[in-house]
């Protein structure tokens, strides 16, 4: 038998083989490691390019080092990793203005913990692949415009943070986030969210923050929230919760902020909840409707910052154990039913002085009487706001509120206060909004309102205050809303209020006894959008500048005394909704371009003067949208309107020779050589005319005179000026801006009744007739006069020869008796009469009736010319269709008693 060597037996080499098997596993082992790690990292550097590529606008570069260039994707701006394995641990790209979608390649950075890209400008889906980061931990993606739900799988991941607030994410909250068995801080505020807060969240005993505000959730809080004793900040305000507040969240003594306002809750509150929240900081729950009275053990809540119950339905005295919470700083009771009309329901105030703290203190709107008590100068100088309007607080404002140093709103409005308002107050530098509205003060506004330079709210109305407005308002450069309504106050509107021009808003200086006119500086009011100056005593023009007020939206000026035509300029207000001009004087027509005005919904015109047509487009369209009544000579409109069609115009083609030029005719023919003579006298006139004339040029024709400048021309309105009397007024001679040429002033006596009329009249009558034989109108004035009463007058050119009265009667105002007319003279003046009669009869636009042609209204020039003057009872013959063309309707018997025009008293038709 033959012996084998081990070497060769099967066993040694099954053994060998199975050796070498092993050392090639090993020598393979080493780089197919390598090769998978290299293959994680590569998976985590392509979902990064493929988050980058999502990207449509990175504003400040912050991705510009991702890229193909720089391998090392560690190094990345925002990117964090694991030092061992080289991972992305952290994404945090927050602030930086990025606008994209989120890549769902997210969901391969399998090892982050961090996500943050907050307040960005992401928008669409939250990817659900980020469902499967189950090791993610922190995930905020706050203030962005993300959409969408919630993604019900982020339930798999480990999140201790989910902040997910200021999107636009709907659906309701998903159940499955009560598995987040980790998570402590919840935000979902202000989304779009329905549906209710999920009882599973009572499951979360690690939840300490839950931020659900400014959603759409429905029903009432889950009894179950109240196991949650980490619980520290509960904010659900701004949504439509209602039901009873669990009395075992007020258990919860670790909570610091209970923030439920604005939403349907009720009930009351337990009387210890001051001691069952020991660490309460912020209790705010106005908006709902709990009742009941404020529990006093709030008192024992010492770390107590902000106290809010306010519009609510609280009712009771107001506890007097504030004084033992040291760190209030807000104290808002206002909209509940406190006080009970109470003398000393006040009395709480005085406790309230040892919160050296206090910012704000809202008391208003609740029934709180008696009196403001004097400790109110003591609170806290750190006050900034302090409201009691809307109770029933009666007595003075006291002087000592100028202690409040750092006062910045004042509401005291809608109570029973009397007396002055006190000067003091123009010590609260700091102060910019003060409201006084419909007390019972009474007195003057102090001139040391002008001090409150920060002011851009300052409300008056509904008082009893009078004398004129401070000139001082000019210091409140900020001022934007200045109501003083429903006053008594007088005097002018000062230039100096329109002068804030940048700030000013609303101006309602309505229900007031304010004279005057409308100051031309209210054009520079670019930013206002209403002003209501109506129900005063205002006079004058409506000013053309107001066409500038660019932004004006609603202007009311009813219930004044303007006797103007429209200005042309209110079709510049394109922005204009609402415009009253009701229960004035104004006359003349509706200008057209009114119906231009595209956003006009409201035009009340009623009870004016105007005449013509009324426009039949835009706002007039609307018959419930305008107001015309009042306005006896207005004709055609849209056919609702129901007014009479408008005449054919008259046609100026002579239909009659006058009389008393046939008469002259008779008398030339007679004596053929007189009349020659009178016409080469009457030629010779007509050069000299043209003379006189050219001396009246350098008179400086303004549109506009002053109540001073004719004070001046006349020495005062001296006796030594005084020309003549008549029915309504006197007539004064004098110098207009020390130029050579004289002028004639006819004052109107406003105190003789119908001396207005007469204005009126005269001004309607020579604002449209222009004839060498007629009296030259130069200007007119409509103001005030130095002692505030109205003014008004009329300035001519001077007729040096006096009346024809004078001269045909010298005895009557003349003592020389050398004066005398000659024939030619005599039949001048009377060609010069009839020509100026033969024009207004059958030469104007609208034929004119005198009502009052007599010698002492016929007044002679330097060169013995005729003028007819005095129009203060002229009247407009209108076209009917029951007249002639030349016919008007007359009551009685117009003119001067003694004389009237020939056949007025025998029939009621003048010709």
């Amino acid at each position: 038998m033959e012996l084998q060597s081990p070497t060769n037996s099967p066993a040694f080499r099954s053994l060998f083989l199975y050796v070498i098997l092993l050392f090639s596993m090993s020598i393979l082992m080493k780089p197919t490691s390598i090769t998978a790690s290299a293959l994680s990292n590569e998976t985590d550097r392509f979902a990064l390019l493929k988050f980058k590529q999502s990207i449509s606008n990175d504003p400040h570069g912050v991705l510009s080092s991702w890229n193909d260039s720089n391998i090392n994707f560690c190094n990345w701006h925002g990117i964090a990793c694991s030092r061992r394995h080289q991972r992305v641990t952290s994404l945090s790209l927050p602030d930086y203005n990025l606008r994209g979608t989120i890549s769902p390649y997210i969901g391969n950075l399998s090892f982050i913990r961090v996500i943050d890209i907050q307040n960005n400008s992401f928008y669409g889906e939250i990817p659900p692949q980020v469902g499967r980061l189950f090791r993610l931990q922190d995930l905020r993606l706050s203030i962005n415009m993300l959409e969408g739900r919630i993604p019900v799988d982020l339930s798999y991941c480990s999140l201790t943070i989910l902040i997910l607030a200021l999107n636009k994410l709907s659906g309701v909250i998903p159940l499955e986030l009560g598995s987040l068995v980790k998570l402590s801080v919840l935000h979902l505020g202000a989304n779009k969210l329905t549906g209710g807060i999920p009882p599973s969240l009572g499951n979360i005993s690690s939840l300490s923050q839950i931020h659900l505000a400014r959603n759409n959730l429905v029903g009432s809080i889950p009894h179950e929230l109240g196991r949650l004793k980490s619980l520290i900040h509960l904010s659900l305000w701004s949504n439509f919760l209602n039901g009873t507040i669990p009395p075992s969240l007020y258990n919860i003594s670790s909570l610091s902020h209970f923030v439920i306002t604005e939403n349907q809750f009720h009930g009351t509150l337990p009387p210890n909840i001051g001691l069952t929240l020991p660490n309460i900081e912020y209790f705010t729950i106005g908006g709902n409707k709990f009742s009941g009275i404020i529990p006093e053990s709030f008192s024992n809540a010492s770390k107590l910052q902000e106290f809010d119950i306010s519009q609510n339905s609280f009712v009771g005295q107001v506890s007097t154990n504030w004084g033992n919470l040291p760190d209030l700083n807000w104290l808002s009771l206002e909209i509940n039913k406190l006080g009970s009309h109470s003398v000393n329901s006040l009395d709480f105030i005085a406790s309230l002085t040892n919160c050296s703290k206090l910012n704000l203190l809202s008391l208003a709107k609740n029934n709180f009487g008696g009196v403001i008590p004097k400790h109110v100068a003591n609170l806290s100088t750190q006050l900034t706001g302090f409201y009691l309007g809307g109770n029933l607080v009666s007595g003075n404002i006291p002087a000592t509120l100028e202690n409040l140093v750092n006062l910045t709103t004042l509401g005291l409005e809608g109570n029973l206060l009397t007396g002055a308002i006190p000067s003091s107050l123009g010590k609260l530098r700091n102060l910019q909004l003060l409201g006084l509205d419909w007390n019972e003060l009474s007195g003057r506004i102090p001139s040391s309102i002008g001090n409150l330079t920060k002011i851009f709210h300052l409300t008056l109305p509904g008082n009893k205050l009078e004398g004129s407005i401070p000139l001082d308002i000019a210091n409140c450069k900020k001022l934007q809303n200045f109501d003083i309504s429903d006053n008594s106050l007088s005097g002018a509107i000062p230039k100096e209020l329109f002068g804030l021009s940048s700030s000013l808003l609303l101006v309602n200086l309505a229900r007031n006894s304010l004279i005057g006119s409308i100051p031309a500086e209210v054009g520079k009011l670019n930013n206002i959008y209403a002003l209501d100056l109506s129900e005063n005593n205002l006079t004058s023009d409506i000013p053309e500048t107001i066409g500038d007020c660019e932004s004006l939206e609603f202007l009311y000026l009813q219930g004044n005394f303007f006797q103007s035509t429209l200005p042309s300029s209110l079709a510049s207000l394109k922005g204009l909704h609402y415009l009253d001009l009701s229960r004035n004087k104004l006359i003349g027509k509706i200008p057209n371009d009114l119906q231009e005005l595209q956003v006009l919904v409201y035009l009340n015109l009623s009870f004016n003067d105007l005449e013509g047509e009324v426009p039949n487009k835009g706002v007039f369209q609307n018959t419930s949208a305008i107001s015309i009544v009042g306005n006896t000579k207005l004709c055609g409109g849209v056919p609702k309107l129901q007014l009479p069609p408008c005449p054919i115009k008259a046609s100026k083609k002579q239909q009659n020779t006058s009389r008393l030029k046939l008469t002259i005719i008779v008398v030339c023919s007679a004596a053929f050589s007189l009349v020659f003579l009178s016409f080469l006298i009457f030629y010779w006139r007509r050069k000299s005319t043209s003379k006189s004339s050219s001396a009246l040029s350098t008179i400086s024709f303004l549109s506009k005179v002053s109540y001073k400048s004719l004070y001046q021309a006349t020495n005062g309105f001296s006796q030594s000026m005084l020309i003549g009397t008549g029915s309504f007024g006197s007539v004064y001679k004098g110098i207009l801006h020390e130029e050579e040429s004289p002028i004639a002033v006819k004052v109107f006596n406003l105190q003789q009744k119908g001396a207005s009329k007469s204005f009126i009249a005269e001004c309607n009558a020579l604002r449209n007739i222009r004839h060498r034989n007629l009296v030259k109108i130069l200007t007119c004035c409509s103001s005030m006069d130095y002692n505030n009463n109205d003014f008004k007058a009329l300035v001519f050119e001077y007729m040096s020869n006096g009346s024809l009265e004078k001269w045909l009667d010298p005895m009557t105002g003349y003592e020389n008796q050398s004066m005398s007319l000659n024939l030619i003279q005599r039949i001048n003046i009377a060609a010069d009469v009839a020509t100026a009669i033969h024009y207004l009869h059958d030469h104007c636009d609208q034929p004119i009736i005198h009502c009052d042609l007599k010698p002492s209204n016929v007044l002679l020039d330097n060169d013995m010319i005729a003028h007819v003057g005095d129009f203060g009872l002229a009247r407009l013959m209108l076209n009917t269709n029951g007249l002639s063309e030349s016919q008007t309707s007359t009551i009685g018997i117009k003119g001067t008693i003694g004389y009237a025009a020939p056949g007025t008293h025998l029939t009621s038709i003048s010709h």
